[in-house]
């Protein structure tokens, strides 16, 4: 039989299958693991050995290490992960990848021929019972579990498929010198490497080129003089889906896409030049016989696992040679770079990078209020860092809402609730922030007036701002460390809050009566008493909305909540008296 045309195209047609099983199945183990996958990923880098049993066990799951190594540069791009902690998981993928060559190699043939059993449990056959348990699975599957373990047997039984359809195209080639010529070229250790790299990086995956090099070699035409070179460009190759994925990144997710091309760069420089050593001064006396699959798998492990203990005691210099890389000098990392695209697909860690952005909105909008304050009672000052904050929230309002309008919606009741109260939290924080600049700009309209308040209105203004400053501290608090004794103590200060703006008020009137206090200075008085209140009353609603998320309560209206039959409580009670005492009764006394 010919290799002709049609065996070209069955050989594109198995390749197609070859990779759309492997996409498949990993795809559902990695939903079938679910977030916890990206959890205990995160938990268990403390140490570089524990970090390395992670990134071989999760790649081994997932059956891709260009994916590992993806989630490590988005970790590292999100802050979660540092450069260092990267490198153990960067190592393990390596070894992880190893699995899909091993398991393919399982097909290998053997001389039996009667036995049933035997022929029925090879890959190649047992593909097609395995693919009628996911398609049965497809079929009566109505949960995600369920549709998770349909796309993880399907995916099995399409990509032996897809390898043993590839091998039966690629039969004739045996029969062509030409095809042993090719093989005889690529000898050549400097275009073996350069024709895996360019394989490995056009199809973004080195168990997919490690695969196609596996069912060429059922032709007995691969000999392993060609094989090594071409395994050694594939590990080179596969650094291309990390390039990729650190584009636009931050600098050290830039620096961990170079620590997984160095490990792979100097461990392939290393082997090439120690086998091609011994090859030449004593002899392997198998270098040009054909290669099987088994010995493409196996040396396939021998590479990843021997280049990673070459490289466990010297991980720093992977991590300074990426540092040398990518300068020390590149812009400063994005706080709102958290918002990884490539944690959309997992909707539990997506949602926790949310709420560290949203956290760090509490913060800036925090620092903002206590600069306003500052400025209107002390004159103008910090100005850039304060425009720099506003900034910071109006971009963080837009960008993290798109983020979660892009989380998928077929989420968990504990997910559904945490997103929901994110959007209502995120609203409330930017609120803040524009609080907080009406009464920044007042104070620069008010200093440039050269006007003044009086002894008895600043005190007044002080204890307010105080208090809802410790009220903005005690939502922040809460909200970052999801603690609800925090977030309780916000509504028993949201009542004195309310009781010092009537007070305020009142006494405002008294000396605008009396004539102790100018009618412009009285204005910008009374503004800033609004917007305090008013900030006050948003903080009073994000922490309404962390005690239901953290106490597991049946969601209620913020608005409603004064009528709550918690603030008749004994310790909500103590706990309003407590700051009466603190911030009105002074007052009161004056």
């Amino acid at each position: 039989m010919a290799f002709d045309l049609l065996s070209l195209i069955r050989m594109a047609g198995g390749l197609a299958l070859f990779l759309y099983g492997m996409t498949l199945m990993g795809s559902g183990l990695e939903r079938a693991a679910g977030p916890a996958l990206e959890r205990t990923l995160e938990r268990m880098t403390r140490n570089l050995f524990s970090a390395l049993l992670m990134g071989a066990a999760v790649t081994a799951v997932i059956q891709s290490s260009s994916a590992t190594t993806v989630m490590a540069v988005g970790f590292v791009n999100a802050g979660i992960l540092t450069l260092r902690q990267s490198v153990g998981i960067i190592l393990g993928a390596n070894i992880g990848t190893t699995i899909t060559a091993q398991l393919l190699r399982l097909d290998t043939s053997g001389t039996v021929e009667s036995s049933l059993l035997l022929q029925l449990i090879k890959p190649k056959n047992l593909a097609y019972l395995i693919l009628l348990v996911g398609v049965l699975l497809m079929l009566r599957g109505r949960t995600r579990r369920s549709r998770s373990a349909a796309d993880i047997f399907l995916g099995f039984g399409i990509l032996f498929i897809g390898m043993s359809t590839m091998e039966a195209a690629a039969a004739p080639l045996a029969g062509l010198p030409q095809f042993a010529d090719v093989f005889a070229a690529v000898s050549n250790p400097v275009l073996g490497v350069l024709t895996g790299m360019v394989v490995t990086a056009i199809l973004q995956s080195s168990s997919a080129s490690v695969g196609i090099l596996q069912a060429l070699s059922t032709t007995g035409s691969i000999p392993w003089s060609a094989a090594i070179p071409i395994i050694l460009g594939q590990n080179i190759g596969t650094c291309i889906t990390a390039f990729l994925s650190a584009l636009g990144g931050s600098r050290n997710a830039r620096r961990t896409a170079m620590v997984h091309f160095y490990f792979n760069l100097i461990g392939s420089v290393m082997f090439l030049a120690g086998i091609y050593t011994f090859q030449y001064t004593i002899g392997f006396p198998f270098f040009e016989e054909a290669i099987q699959k088994t010995g493409i798998a196996n040396f396939h492990t021998l590479f990843n696992v021997g280049a990673t203990l070459l490289f466990l005691p010297f991980t720093g210099v992977l991590v300074r040679l990426a540092e040398c890389t990518v300068p020390a000098d590149a812009p400063a990392q994005d706080p709102l770079a958290r918002l990884e695209p490539r944690f959309l697909a997992t909707p539990a860690l997506a949602l926790e990078q949310a709420q560290r952005c949203i956290s760090d909105m509490g913060q800036a909008a925090q620092e903002n209020v206590r600069r306003s304050l500052d400025a209107l009672l002390n004159g103008p000052q910090q100005e850039e860092a304060f425009a720099q904050n506003e900034a910071f929230l109006d971009r963080a309002e837009v960008e993290i809402g798109k983020y979660l309008v892009s989380v998928r919606n077929d989420l968990p009741q504990s997910l559904r609730r945490m997103h929901a109260e994110m959007l209502h939290s995120l609203s409330d924080f930017e609120k803040i922030g524009d609080y907080a600049q009406n009464i920044f700009e007042r104070a620069g309209e008010f200093h440039t007036r050269k006007l003044s308040l009086s002894s008895p209105a600043a005190a007044e203004l002080r204890s307010m701002g105080a208090a809802v400053t410790e009220q903005l501290r005690l939502t922040v608090e809460g909200y970052t460390a999801r603690q609800a004794p925090a977030a309780r103590l916000v509504e028993p200060l949201e009542e004195t809050v309310d009781a010092l703006k009537d007070l305020l008020k009142a006494r405002h009137i008294e000396r605008l009566n009396r004539q102790e206090c100018q009618m412009e200075s009285g204005i910008i008085f009374l503004d800033a008493v609004h917007d305090l209140e008013k900030i006050g009353d948003h903080c009073s609603n994000i922490a309404i909305y962390t005690i239901q998320l953290c106490e597991g309560s049946a969601p209620f209206d913020t608005h409603s909540f004064p009528k709550h039959a918690g603030r008749q409580s004994d310790a909500f009670q103590e706990q309003s008296q407590r700051f009466r005492e603190q911030y009105l009764t002074p007052l009161l006394r004056q």
